[in-house]
């Protein structure tokens, strides 16, 4: 039996992944800051009270899983703001930048001793992310923070290689959550299964890819 970690797992895309993966007959460990009933009912165990952009949270994360082996880190959790050029809110670039790029490399850094020859790593990046598809600019501190996140990721898939690690980088689509105001095309059920896909498909030849949930391979 599998072992599955996934961050930002209370709700939302997190909690469908927790629900596919738990269904699916893994050990699912939600790592979050505050818990939820749903996922008291999906999750192996619940690591709660949990800031990944807090350096001494995740150094006990570290610890509470002790020895475990895990065989899949889902870095998820995320958030997305606004700002206008113009008015542009630095410090909102700089919170963004903390939880959707710093805080995944440190979760990964810190947790990879506890990762399995073999193992994956997937990044819940945003084709906003993508230089190359920017037609629409705005959105100054999401974008580079996934940008910045998908730089990461292709870094860790060649350093983490020989080490039999897989790393990928993944849109879920545009999702109805809390992130968008519900606005979404897509159910956090059907981005969850497309997800679980590009991870099931994913291995050392593919590490390193940019992919869309629905299998589409985007530019950087």
């Amino acid at each position: 039996m599998k072992h599955v970690l996934i961050t930002g797992a209370n709700r939302g895309i997190g909690l469908e992944l927790a629900r596919h993966y738990a269904q699916a007959g893994q050990q699912v460990i939600g790592v979050c800051r505050e818990s939820s009933p749903e996922l008291q009912q999906v999750a192996t165990r619940v690591l709660a009270g949990v800031d990944v952009t807090s350096e001494s949270d995740v150094a006990h994360l570290t610890d509470s899983l002790e020895d475990l082996q895990l065989d899949l880190l889902i870095n998820n959790a995320g958030i997305l703001q606004n700002e206008e050029l113009g008015i542009i809110d630095f410090d909102s670039i700089r919170w963004q930048m903390e939880v959707n790029a710093y805080a995944p490399l440190r979760v990964t850094q810190a947790l990879l001793p506890l990762i399995a020859e073999g193992g994956k790593i997937a990044n819940i990046t945003s084709r906003m992310g993508s230089i190359a598809d920017n037609d629409s600019g705005g959105r100054y501190g999401y974008r580079a923070s996934k940008a910045a996140l998908n730089a990461f990721g292709k870094s860790l898939a060649i350093d983490l290689r020989p080490r039999g690690v897989a790393v990928a980088q993944i849109h879920p689509g545009y999702v109805k959550t809390r992130m968008v105001g519900f606005s979404g095309m897509i159910s956090p059920e059907e981005a969850a299964r497309g997800i679980a896909a590009r991870i099931a498909a994913l291995n050392l030849d593919n590490s390193g890819s940019f992919w869309h949930s629905n299998g589409e391979v985007l530019p950087w």
